[in-house]
């Protein structure tokens, strides 16, 4: 197992659950990039691969956990962006 490649896994991990509290509060898609979230969803999904096929270790886990959150990212991005716009500071259209 690297502990680099770990600890590299664990710091990109580290803002994942802050864009997902930020996202499902805010109900809001301000800021976040649909095509980013899949590219690095791709990134994470090729780790994965990599660690099934050539080299299998503990740090797969962090490759699913940080997957799964950035997958929970990817489907609030779909909610969010299903949810009417409020136009207003409290939703009653007032601007």
């Amino acid at each position: 197992m690297s502990a680099f490649e770990g600890l590299m896994l664990f710091c990109f991990g580290a803002a994942w659950p802050f864009s997902i509290y930020k996202a499902y509060v805010s109900k809001s898609n301000d800021g976040k990039s649909i095509l980013f979230l899949l590219v690095v969803l791709l990134g994470y999904a090729s780790g994965i691969i990599h660690k099934v096929v050539y080299s299998f270790d503990a740090v797969i886990l962090l490759y699913i956990l940080n997957g799964t959150m950035v997958l929970i990212d990817v489907l609030l991005y779909c909610r969010n962006s299903r949810l009417p716009r409020r136009s207003g500071p409290e939703g009653t259209g007032a601007t």
